[in-house]
């Protein structure tokens, strides 16, 4: 490896071959492994060495001329200079290279017209850039964010991109645009059950997701029961989901990165915007604080399904009470000409309850503060505070004997990330992150006059850290490379008391720590590399390996996420999961880029996963580790991929071969089975058809194989009661599961500033009964069997959707 580095390296001047002496010298007087030394002293090898290029630098914003919203993904190309291009970041800024000379600069993002300027450049020069949105592509479908052929080139794979309004025509269940839902009908990525937002990606768990709003980990991403998600999508600007390839920026979940970006709003002109459903409707304001520095986006949304109940004849049911409310807030203001200011906040809330007899609410709460500070043209960066919170309540009862059961967990973080535009073929990122995990397992509430006592579960605390280095590197016009090592740490920390656990549960000693004092340390790196190979100008080969580390854990015996799922942190019983995943993929596009063709095939490896015992006990538990055990899984499968990117007829067809199996003493005898989320099958079409100026229809079609569950095998007799039989765990399978869902959206003439549009959707088109649940009971007429019962949750569900914006 050391004599790889000094390869690397041996085609530059030897003008800082002696800042590599020194930096060869200090890293060995490092402690720690030689290996972790050898790969950290690449890094800063090419840190160095691309550190000299002498020339001049352009740099700038790429806005939106409309509403002054920064572009991420703009793309900056030299028609002087066709190999040399740049891509604006998650902020809109952007950095390029230039020897002395006149030059013309092209930059273009898909949606909007392109813009040229030209450029004289004999001394670093600021370019902020403003692109106008097209009326040509207002005319057409378009199902992508991705510019021109960056399928093809990019060294990324296993990414998907999107913004809410490349998506908005796609029907999908009560007709509220939901960019999860979006996100199940792509390939590797499944559904958590009948309109339920939870998803699984490659073979991971829910819990091993990680999902962030503006960087705030949101640790329930569901509304109304899992049939909406948190997201509001006229709130949202961006979203990123990482299967594979995931870079070294991020860490915590052994699975995917789904990375969430909310709207800046409009620095330009006040403006209003909203829409008016059957089960919900939203409310979008914004306007600048000053105009080109500064503005606001304040969104909410509420659901009234509520109301409706009062309709009911049924005592109970008119008593009940089902709603979800949530609101999101951002403001950024342009401090100087090198620092911007962001302050965004979530709150969310969801409130059900069932005639006083019982009841639950739940809601996440996020704060993030940023600031973006330009130490160069060629060095930006990023600080954050981000705050995080959930938490849910259960109640059981009224009057004197109600109970009310409360669990949750807070974060907050320090984030920082620097984002250095070495050359124009390297691009260095790297940075830290600090979390103090806060964790509330349990809290029993009681009146005074109950017959039960009030008791609280001792917090539980945990630092989560980790450093990163990583480098998007082009080393020739066919092999790039986006390659990086994190180091992760987890500090389990009292005040507490630990207790340990032998392989059957039996607890066997325990002991107090004292605030701050370290129970448990874990640590490790995590490498990530991703690498591409033009074959041609229309295809590319792709091969990328990620191991990831995953502190937190979820338990939880539902299908996906739950109000009542509880968070624990690794501790001296439980280890962090860790996952590896190797992927290889061929990719294609077709008629000028109008066609997007990907194949994809992986192997993941997950160690340290948690199950439970037969009985474990979940909630107000304090020794929860009890009922735990552990093992090991592997996921693999082939992805396959064919989208259309523009014209009036867009949409993709996604198809996924998969398995994903797990292995765990004590279960199944100790035999791999089928995890809860293995699909062997999974398709998906989409396909978007624009008739005309005023008229886009939509439909989807989803086929999968039914998910795998434990069933009984048989049944035996005791006094008199049939008792049923279980053998091996999740041997059975659900019936497949398939549905149409169709829409119309229908867009009025525009007056002026103002423009509406209508939405029509029918889930399930063809009333398909899809089984939601399976139960078993005894035959009426013949007591001696059994006999399976099927809830359909879902048939024909029609929507309609008013949507405006002035």
């Amino acid at each position: 490896m050391l004599q790889f580095c000094f390869t690397i390296t041996s085609t530059f001047s030897f003008t800082y071959l002696y800042q590599l002496q020194h930096i060869h010298i200090y890293m060995n007087k490092l402690p720690g492994p030689h290996s972790y030394k050898l790969a950290i002293l690449c890094l800063l090898q090419m840190a160095v060495m691309f550190s000299y290029a002498q020339n001049f630098v352009v740099s700038g914003t790429i806005e939106e001329r409309q509403n002054g919203e920064t572009l991420t993904g703009a793309t900056v190309t030299v028609k002087e200079m066709p190999g040399i291009s740049a891509v604006s970041n998650e902020y809109g800024f952007y950095s390029i290279s230039l020897p002395k000379g006149k030059y013309t600069l092209l930059v273009n993002s898909i949606g909007f017209s392109s813009t040229t300027t030209v450029v004289d450049l004999n001394k670093d020069t600021r370019l902020n850039v403003k692109l106008v949105i097209s009326s040509v592509t207002m005319n057409e479908v378009v199902v992508t964010a991705k510019d021109g052929n960056k399928n093809v080139r990019s060294a990324s794979m296993g990414a998907v991109k999107f913004t809410p309004r490349s998506i908005e025509t796609i029907p999908v269940i009560f007709g509220e645009k939901d960019i999860i839902k979006t996100l199940q009908l792509t390939p590797g990525v499944k559904s958590a059950g009948e309109g339920n937002t939870g998803f699984y990606v490659r073979g991971g768990g829910a819990d091993q997701n990680l999902v962030l709003l503006d960087e705030a980990n949101v640790y329930n991403a569901s509304h109304l029961l899992g049939f909406f998600s948190v997201f509001n999508s006229d709130a949202v600007k961006d979203v990123t989901l990482y299967k594979s390839g995931i870079p070294a920026e991020y860490g915590g979940r052994a699975s995917s990165v789904l990375d969430v970006k909310m709207r800046d709003g409009n620095n330009q002109q006040f403006g209003v915007s909203g829409g008016l459903g059957l089960i919900s409707s939203r409310l979008t304001l914004e306007a600048p604080i000053v105009k080109d520095k500064g503005s606001f986006i304040l969104s909410g949304r509420r659901s009234y399904a509520d109301v409706f109940l009062k309709l009911s004849n049924n005592e109970n049911t008119k008593n009940s009470t089902l709603y979800f409310y949530d609101m999101n807030l951002k403001a950024n203001y342009k401090i100087s000409k090198k620092d911007k200011l962001y302050l965004s906040g979530y709150f969310g809330r969801d409130n059900f309850t069932f005639s006083k007899q019982f009841g639950f609410d739940w809601g996440n709460g996020t704060a993030t503060a940023r600031l973006n500070h330009l130490y160069s043209n060629k060095l930006f960066s990023n600080t954050s505070f981000i705050y995080s919170n959930y938490n849910y309540r259960f109640n059981i009862g009224e009057g004197a004997e109600a109970l009310g059961i409360r669990s949750a967990i807070r974060d907050l973080s320090l984030k920082q990330d620097f984002t250095h535009y070495v050359s124009n073929s390297s691009t260095l990122k790297y940075g830290m992150q600090l979390t103090y995990h806060t964790f509330l397992p349990g809290e029993l509430i009681a009146s005074d006059s109950s017959s039960f006592n009030s008791s609280t579960l001792k917090s539980k605390y945990a630092l989560e850290g980790g450093i990163y280095l990583q480098n998007d590197q082009k080393i020739s016009e066919k092999i790039s490379l986006m390659y990086g090592l994190r180091y992760s740490m987890f500090n389990y920390m009292g005040k507490g008391t630990a207790y340990t656990y032998d392989a059957e549960g039996n607890k066997t000693s325990e002991r107090d720590y004292k605030s701050g004092e370290s129970i448990q340390y874990y640590g490790g790196l995590e490498p990530r590399i991703s690498a591409r190979y033009q074959l041609n100008n229309e295809s590319s080969v792709k091969l990328s390996f990620n191991r990831n580390y995953q502190y937190l854990h979820l338990l939880t015996n539902a299908s996906t996420s739950s109000p009542t799922d509880l968070w624990v942190p690794s501790s001296n019983n439980i280890k962090p999961q860790i996952a590896n995943q190797l992927a290889v993929g061929y990719f294609r596009n077709f008629r000028n880029n109008m066609f997007e063709f990907s194949f994809e095939t992986y192997y993941k490896r997950l160690q340290n996963q948690v199950d439970y015992r037969n009985g474990a006990e979940l909630i107000l538990n304090n020794e929860v580790e009890s009922g735990l055990v552990y093992g090991k899984g592997k996921a693999y499968g082939a992805e396959f991929y064919l989208k259309k990117t523009r014209g009036d007829l867009g949409g993709w067809i996604g198809y996924t071969l998969s398995r994903t199996m797990r292995q765990v003493v004590g279960i199944n005898n100790g035999n791999y089975y089928p995890a809860r989320q293995d699909r062997i099958h999974d398709i998906s079409v989409v396909a978007i058809y624009r008739l005309n100026k005023k008229v886009t229809l939509s439909a989807n079609w989803v086929f999968n194989t039914g998910d795998a569950a434990t069933f009984p095998s048989g049944s035996y007799e005791v006094n008199g009661l049939l008792v049923p039989y279980y053998t091996e765990r999740n041997g059975y399978r659900f019936p497949n599961y398939h549905r149409m869902d169709v829409g119309l959206t229908w867009y009025r003439k525009k007056k002026k500033r103002f423009e509406s549009s209508w939405n029509f959707s029918i889930y399930n088109v063809y009333n398909r009964e899809n089984a939601y649940t399976i139960t078993f009971r005894q035959n009426e007429d013949d007591p001696t069997k059994t006999e399976a019962v099927q809830t359909t949750l879902f048939k024909i569900v029609p929507s309609i959707t008013y949507n405006f914006k002035f």
